[in-house]
């Protein structure tokens, strides 16, 4: 008795039955895009995660923001490296000043670990965090001056 469960049959033109796996049937392919966005959330979801992105990038982050239709981007602070069946993550954090570093580091990786080995069924061979601030409690966030008054 052999294991079927995985296989479908296929009729051809001569009505013969090919057994053929749902996953010889096609190819998906991931863009490196979706994968940041998804470790992005996944990063901004754990507690002590005050931002994402180094100092320049958020700044310029910041004038996207206020222009119609810019929104906030998903993706600052997070870039990935997409092949077949495995992805490696570069993440930039800014902490909340008061937090254990490396705890946060730690939930960080397991939180983006998981969404994105769910979401995507990639592999994730790495996630690399650098953390590049401390927000303090009395620091005012990042806003340029708007250049129109």
């Amino acid at each position: 008795m052999s294991d079927t469960t995985s296989q479908t049959s296929q009729t051809g033109a001569q009505g013969k039955h090919s057994p053929v796996a749902a996953a010889d049937r096609g190819r998906t392919t991931i863009a490196d895009g979706v994968v940041e966005k998804i470790a992005g959330l996944a990063a901004r979801d754990v507690l002590g995660v005050h931002a994402m992105g180094s100092g320049f990038s958020r700044t310029f982050g910041a004038v996207r923001d206020r222009v119609p239709g810019g929104g906030k981007s998903a993706t600052r602070g997070v870039k990935a490296e997409v092949g077949e069946v495995q992805t490696a993550l570069d993440l930039e954090i800014v902490v909340d000043y008061g937090v254990a570093i490396a705890d946060v580091a730690r939930a960080v990786r397991e939180n983006v670990i998981a969404a994105v080995e769910r979401m995507t069924g990639l592999q994730v061979v790495e996630v690399n965090i650098a953390v590049t601030d401390v927000k303090l409690p009395d620091e005012e966030e990042e806003e340029p001056e708007p250049r129109i008054q």
